[in-house]
């Protein structure tokens, strides 16, 4: 065979060959798009997307919303496991509104005794709903009708005989041992509960340069120096000691010392106990009026009027509820009041 006649038959076979392999390649492209339609940007589209494509960005964007702090496992200060599943929006923490509010967060319903709120946070709670606790521990149909989230108890006793069992029935419940001994304590871990940490470390941050600043200045006045507190309600007349209210703030947190009375775990006043009553400053705190006739009481007492510290002008008669209550708002305004009284 000549050269030449070989040199057309292998450009014909070369031909033939490079028309069977597109064919063959027609077809596999025929294939893909009968059995997946994507080779298209709107068959792409069509094969990913959702059946209900605003149901789905409704949950993305929800699930967006959704902190990753939740769900919140914790124990509380009584071993009770609790799980928040989400971030609290109606909160019932009786007693401990004044926190919750300096954590910008508004309670769902307030501690009341009758129909008597805390007076000195009506300003931002006047339009509160009021929960009685005057008769005892609410009902958990009282509760259940607030429809809370979650629900925290500042103390031990709230929880007692049973309580903790009903109320965790109706939302998740952390109880504290006594929040009112350490604000930092509980301010910061309510901030946990709320998914506000930042804020509380902000408010405590900003109550521990009031509270020092104060300390400072008062100094001069508290250095060797003890304190009095006496509380006054339809009951008698008791002494307040380091471990809450404004007692936490005298003693704590401005630097006097208690009354060796009160250290040795006298609580009750009477008129007998008064010549031992070692006190530089005393304070009188009446509650809400209740105690007016021990007051009056004491005030007419010649045992009274010969305690060292009354007789040198160093007993001051005080009013408010900020008194007798824990908080950010109360302790700062205890604070001003005693600057007021005693470093003007």
């Amino acid at each position: 065979m000549s050269s030449k006649s070989r040199e057309s038959r292998t450009k014909i076979a070369m031909g033939l060959t490079s028309i069977l392999l597109a064919v063959g390649l027609l077809s596999a492209c025929g294939s893909v798009g009968d059995n997946q339609e994507a080779s298209s940007p709107e068959a792409s589209a069509s094969v990913s997307a959702p059946a209900n494509p605003s149901a789905t960005a409704s949950e993305a964007q929800e699930a967006s919303e959704q902190p990753a702090h939740y769900p919140l496992a914790v124990t509380d200060e009584l071993g009770h496991e609790v799980t928040i599943p989400a971030k609290p929006e109606r909160v019932f923490a009786p007693v401990m509104e004044d926190s919750l509010l300096a954590l910008g967060t508004m309670p769902v319903a307030v501690w009341s005794n009758g129909n008597q709120a805390h007076e000195y946070l009506q300003d931002k709670l006047a339009d509160a709903q009021k929960v009685d606790f005057s008769g005892g521990i609410p009902a958990p149909e009282t509760i259940m009708s607030l429809k809370p989230d979650l629900i925290v108890l500042h103390n031990a006793y709230y929880a007692e005989n049973g309580v903790y069992e009903q109320y965790s029935k109706i939302a998740p419940t952390y109880v504290f041992q006594n929040a009112a001994t350490d604000l930092t304590k509980s301010v910061g871990q309510l901030g946990r509960l709320l998914d506000k940490e930042g804020e509380a470390e902000k408010a405590l941050a900003d109550y521990r340069a009031k509270a020092d600043a104060a300390k400072a200045k008062l100094a001069p006045v508290t250095e060797g120096k003890k304190a009095a507190i006496i509380r006054f309600n339809a009951k008698g007349m008791f002494f307040m000691n380091a471990d809450y209210y404004s007692g936490y703030v005298l003693y704590q947190e401005l630097g006097f010392a208690e009354s060796e009375l009160v250290k040795g775990g006298a609580f009750e006043v009477s008129l007998e106990i008064l010549p031992d009553l070692d006190a530089d400053y005393i304070f009188l705190v009446n509650d809400g009026n209740l105690g007016d006739a021990y007051l009056k009481e004491l005030k007419e007492s010649t045992l009274w009027q010969s305690v060292p510290a009354v007789r040198e002008g160093r007993s001051y008669e005080v009013s408010g509820d900020h008194w007798l209550n824990g908080g950010i708002h109360a302790h700062g305004m205890v604070i001003d009041e005693v600057l007021g009284l005693l470093a003007p």
